[in-house]
């Protein structure tokens, strides 16, 4: 399905055709290649989920995962997607690792208002699918383009240690390994 309610972003002729892997499904989107990411998810393919914080690439709210990579939606070009893997919070949580993570955001109350937590989900996620034992300066790094308005970074960490102990005790009982793919 190809939708044109962007199309007024870009001058004429300048219109795009761009095929996104979002979600599991490809996808769609008639734009300018050079629009943010971020609007293309939320206006023309309904994720809700990615949110805007400030437009700039420094709060991290709209953060999804490019070929298992976290980016800034709103700071990456919708052409960086074109024809590429994009992931969403909504996805990423449907699979053992980001229901372990999700679970022990819950558990230790980590979120405040919830609203830069979805892509913060995202970057662990991406993280604990490469390295289900990472170090503190791994976790910091990754948290680091992160923006939590409320102040709960260190419950955030807290969350951030449970999952790691519940993924390091799910390993131990589970033959293979972990599923980090829904």
């Amino acid at each position: 399905m190809v939708s044109k309610c962007c199309a007024s972003m870009s001058p004429v002729g300048f219109h795009n055709l761009a095929q996104i892997h979002i979600n599991g499904e490809w996808k769609t989107a008639e734009v300018a290649k050079q629009t943010p990411l971020l609007y293309v998810l939320r206006h023309q393919l309904d994720c809700k989920s990615v949110r805007f914080g400030c437009g700039s690439g420094h709060c991290g709210a709209c953060t999804v995962g490019l070929n298992g990579q976290a980016v800034q939606s709103c700071e990456t070009p919708l052409g960086a997607a074109d024809l590429q893997t994009v992931e969403t919070v909504d996805y990423l949580m449907s699979n053992e690792i980001g229901s372990v993570v999700h679970q022990s955001f819950i558990d230790v109350q980590a979120a405040q208002c919830g609203y830069c937590v979805n892509g913060i989900l995202v970057s662990l996620v991406l993280l604990f699918r490469q390295n289900l034992s990472p170090d503190r300066d791994q976790i910091i790094r990754v948290l680091d383009r992160h923006l939590c308005r409320c102040g709960t970074h260190t419950r955030i960490l807290k969350a951030v240690d449970l999952a790691k102990q519940r993924l390091a005790d799910l390993k131990l009982h589970v033959q293979g390994g972990l599923n980090g793919t829904p």
